[in-house]
């Protein structure tokens, strides 16, 4: 039987595999990090030489959506192999692309706990950190009405808001405005939390990526910050 290790070795070849089946290229690198309830996986190095090109012209939404579409079909593979490598039902799924870093994450969500595994990841400045998630949501929409925050190793960091929309973003979920909105909040929380928080000197680190994604139905956003 393969360790953790082995495990999670697998996970991140197979995943490169995917992706260069999918997408006609592979990442430069692809790294997986485990939690009881959450599976990481980091990319980097992951722009098509057409991509390129769309997002030299301004079109990196034509990129994102594309993605979008390709990555729902790798996730259809992948959890399979998630599943029976870790004996737990991915119930849902987070992915989030840096294109000025060349960076990206998918993050799978586990129905249970991984069964021997436990969360070895703390740190002192939780409380202020949360607070500081709290103001910068406050400035683009509104405080979440709830925050936790899951260390997943000493360089990274997820964050789960929820109740974090607004009655016109709703409107507009509504109305089926739910891609545009996407990728509008996509932007603007990414310039906020990036600008104008002060998470380098609550965690006295710097702060090197943020992915957000959300789950709009369910009125949920899932942050990652990887720290340098």
């Amino acid at each position: 039987m393969k360790n953790l290790q082995e495990q999670l070795n697998h996970i991140s070849s197979y995943t490169s595999k995917l992706l260069r089946k999918k997408f006609g290229r592979g990442p430069e690198s692809c790294s997986a990090t485990l939690s009881k309830h959450y599976l990481l996986l980091h990319i980097r190095g992951f722009i098509s030489p057409m991509e390129e090109v769309l997002l030299q012209q301004g079109k990196s939404y034509d990129v994102d959506h594309a993605r979008t579409l390709i990555i729902a079909n790798v996730l259809d593979e992948l959890k399979g192999v998630v599943q029976i490598s870790f004996g737990v039902d991915v119930k849902e799924y987070y992915h989030d692309w840096n294109f000025p870093n060349n960076t990206g994450i998918i993050l799978l969500v586990f129905e249970e706990n991984v069964a021997g595994y436990e969360d070895q990841f703390t740190f002192d400045n939780i409380k202020k950190f949360e607070e500081e998630v709290a103001r910068i949501s406050a400035l683009v929409q509104k405080v979440p009405n709830s925050i936790e925050t899951i260390p997943l190793s000493e360089t990274v960091f997820l964050v789960e808001r929820k109740g974090i929309l607004i009655a016109i973003e709703k409107a507009l979920i509504s109305k089926g405005f739910e891609k545009q909105l996407i990728a509008t909040k996509d932007e603007l929380e990414k310039d906020y939390f990036h600008r104008y928080s002060k998470f380098n000197e609550i965690l006295s680190r710097e702060i090197q990526d943020i992915f957000i994604d959300w789950d709009l139905h369910d009125d949920k956003s899932i942050m990652i910050f990887k720290l340098k």
